[in-house]
């Protein structure tokens, strides 16, 4: 009897549990299930604007093209007068890089303070990362057509992993983006097709990317070369070469580094004046007046074609003045207002009397303001265009004229109280 007690009091234990083991399985398995849904709902989704700070302004402004008003986009570096290799940043720069959620940095030792205040939920794009560049390479990059066209991707993908809702928006400007880029290139390129063994030297490799694009050979001393991009002084023999060079007139172009002046650069700039040889000034941080990076490159081309051949495209542009000037004179002596409002294609995207044209301007000033939010960019592809100095200088006078005779045939317009000295 004892014997049958000890066993069922053996059963009934192992049946307990049997029962306690399943309980705690199944609540083990069940908690997982209840605590999900508290862990989705408590993570808010990202909203915008996304908080965005560039080393330099160059790349500041193509961040702000294409993050629109869905980013506020800070330049640390946005001035021609500052030397950007010997950089150093303030407190208040440190901490606007802390804060950032993303930094769009240039890479290569050209700026290697944006990346040293970074949090571990800062996201960084660099152009050296994405083109494979190093410390040592040069690293004016932005000058070059495939590192911008890489960099306007890396930084979209960037804008859409941090602000996903805003996807549709920032393929968008991508995509018009990328029509800006390929008319500037085609334009660039046509160029290039109809001037072959061109040349140039420079002072300082700031442009090496841009003149390769354009097909120019670069005719630099190689030790000139080799100790300017180091930071240090050339030697004699490499400055007398480089002078002989430019007194032969052996080069097409001078290129001359305007925010890395010297004595061994006044010297050649010198040189290149006494011998007649165009020099094209430049600068590496993109220049107030730049509306954004493709239109400062547009600029820069310009002024390369007008060393080395300044009647390039301007036979069409004088035709289309001469053209302009007869239905200008036509509408100013009908007395029309609107007359003054009319100008050739060259500076017609900069008119004030069309609404079209000042919300593209507004757009332009907000794109271009590295502290405020970005403006939207423009929807149509834009066309880069030679900007001819004979034509420029007549429009400004033709410009001039018209201002004058609609004053004088029709009245003031615009309602300014204006008399005539004549009278």
């Amino acid at each position: 009897m004892g014997t049958q007690i000890t066993r069922l009091t053996r059963l009934a234990a192992a049946g307990l549990s049997a029962v306690l083991l399943f309980a705690t399985t199944a609540c083990a398995a069940t908690s997982p299930a209840e605590t999900e849904p508290d862990n989705k709902t408590n993570v808010p989704a990202p909203t915008g604007p996304i908080n965005v700070v560039a080393s330099l302004n160059q790349w500041g402004s193509l961040a702000a093209e294409l993050g629109g008003d869905d980013v506020e986009v800070t330049s640390i570096v946005n001035s021609t007068n500052v030397d950007a290799h010997d950089f150093e940043p303030k407190t208040s720069d440190v901490a606007k890089l802390s804060k950032a959620q993303i930094i769009v940095a240039n890479g290569a030792g050209y700026d290697s303070w944006a990346t040293k205040s970074m949090t571990k939920t800062t996201n960084i794009v660099s152009v050296a990362s994405v083109m494979g560049a190093v410390e040592g390479d040069n690293p004016h990059l932005w000058f070059s057509k495939d590192a911008r066209s890489s960099m306007a991707t890396a930084i979209t993908d960037a804008y859409i992993k941090a602000l996903p809702s805003k996807k549709k928006a920032f393929q968008k400007r991508l995509k018009a983006w990328q029509a800006d880029e390929k008319s500037l290139e085609t334009w660039a390129s046509e160029f290039t097709k109809s001037h072959s063994d061109l040349t140039y030297a420079a002072t300082e490799p700031v442009v090496y990317y841009l003149m390769a694009d354009l097909g120019f050979k670069d005719q630099t001393p190689k030790g000139y070369t080799q100790s300017t991009a180091s930071g240090g002084e050339p030697a004699p023999a490499d400055l007398q070469s480089f002078q002989k060079l430019i007194e032969d007139k052996g080069v097409d172009v001078l290129v001359n580094n305007t925010q890395e002046a010297s004595d061994a650069s006044n010297m050649i700039t010198g040189a290149a004046g006494r011998a007649d040889v165009p020099v094209v000034d430049v600068s590496e941080q993109m220049p107030k007046d730049a509306d954004t990076l493709n239109a400062w490159i547009n600029q820069l081309i310009n002024t390369i074609i007008d060393a080395v051949d300044p009647s390039y495209g301007c036979e069409d542009a004088t035709d289309g003045t001469a053209d302009g000037d007869a239905n200008d004179s036509g509408d100013a002596g009908t007395g029309d207002a609107s007359g003054d409002a009319k100008t050739d294609g060259d500076t017609a995207g900069g008119n004030a009397n069309s609404d079209d044209s000042s919300a593209d301007g507004a757009a332009t000033d907000d794109a271009n303001a590295q502290d405020s939010k970005a403006s939207t960019g423009s929807s149509t592809e834009p066309q880069y265009i030679r900007q001819c100095k004979a034509a420029a200088s007549s429009d400004s006078s033709q410009d001039s004229a018209k201002a004058d005779a609609a004053n004088g045939d029709s009245g003031d317009a615009s309602g300014n109280d204006q008399t005539d000295s004549g009278k």
